[in-house]
C-alpha cells in the first residue's frame, strides 16, 4: 500500500524555524516529483514547493521564496521542507504528495491515484 507520512510540524514563534519531512512506504520517492502544499482554516489548499524526481530543479510559492527550501534524499525514500523566517500566516496544515512540479504546482497521480498523506500543522504564533 502506498503511503506518505509528513512529519516534523509544531508550534513556532514568529520568525523561528522549522524542518518537514515527508517518508514514503510502499514505493519509491525517486521516481516522482515530490511537493509540498498547504491548507489554512477556510482557505483552499495551495501548493508551496515541490522538487524534481533527481532534485535538480525546485519551484516556490512567491509567498515563501527565499524563507522555505526544499530537498530530497532518494537513499532515505524522503523529502524535506525547511523553513525559515516563519510568519503567522504559514500556519497551516502542511501535505507532502507526487507532483506536476510547474506553476502553479499541481497534485500528479502515482499508479493512477492521488494521494495525500495525513498533514503535520504547523502554527506561528507568539
Amino acid at each position: 500500500q502506498l503511503q506518505l507520512v509528513e512529519s516534523g510540524g509544531g508550534l513556532v514563534q514568529p520568525g523561528g524555524s522549522l524542518r518537514l519531512s515527508c517518508a514514503a512506504s510502499g514505493f519509491t520517492l525517486d521516481y516522482y516529483a515530490i511537493g509540498w502544499f498547504r491548507q489554512a482554516p477556510g482557505k483552499e489548499r495551495e501548493g508551496v514547493s515541490c522538487i524534481s524526481s533527481s532534485g535538480g530543479s525546485t519551484n516556490y510559492a512567491d509567498s515563501v521564496k527565499g524563507r522555505f527550501t526544499i530537498s530530497r534524499d532518494n537513499a532515505k525514500n524522503a523529502v524535506y521542507l525547511q523553513m525559515n523566517s516563519l510568519k503567522p500566516e504559514d500556519t497551516a496544515v502542511y501535505y507532502c504528495a507526487a507532483v506536476f512540479c510547474g506553476s502553479p504546482i499541481t497534485i500528479a497521480p502515482m499508479r493512477l491515484k492521488d494521494y495525500w498523506g495525513q498533514g503535520t500543522q504547523v502554527t506561528v504564533s507568539s
